[in-house]
């Protein structure tokens, strides 16, 4: 069992940062991944990490976001910068115990999850 536990999210004027934690229970998790998801829309992947470092992005991230991980603090981040009004969504962290042959941004592959940090982005 893994259990994640999302912090850091808050309000924002467009073209701030914010840094979003995922704790995690263990450190055995092979892929770790950030979603969100607005009111009315589906939840979507941000950005996916695999244990040996690859990382994934959302089209509409790449170059603003960065996935990392502290494997001491058993901590996965979320780096946002130069946010817009539609980055502003729930935030979800996500965890897959076995492995994939590419960092996944779809999420009927993660089997847990956190209960989600907010994040808001003014114009």
């Amino acid at each position: 069992q893994v259990q994640l536990v999302e912090s850091g999210g808050g309000s924002v004027q467009a073209g701030g940062s914010l840094r979003l934690s995922c704790a995690t229970s263990t450190g055995t998790a092979r892929v770790m991944g950030w979603f969100r998801q607005a009111p009315g829309k589906e939840r979507e992947g941000v950005a996916a990490l695999a244990k040996d470092g690859t990382s994934r992005y959302a089209d509409s991230v790449k170059g603003r976001f960065t996935i990392s991980k502290d494997n001491a603090k058993k901590i996965l981040y979320l780096q946002m910068n130069s946010l817009k009004p539609e980055d502003t969504a729930m935030y979800y962290c996500a965890a897959r115990a076995s492995v994939l042959t590419s960092p996944a941004l779809d999420s009927s592959a993660y089997g847990y999850w956190g209960q989600g940090t907010q994040v808001t982005v003014a114009s």
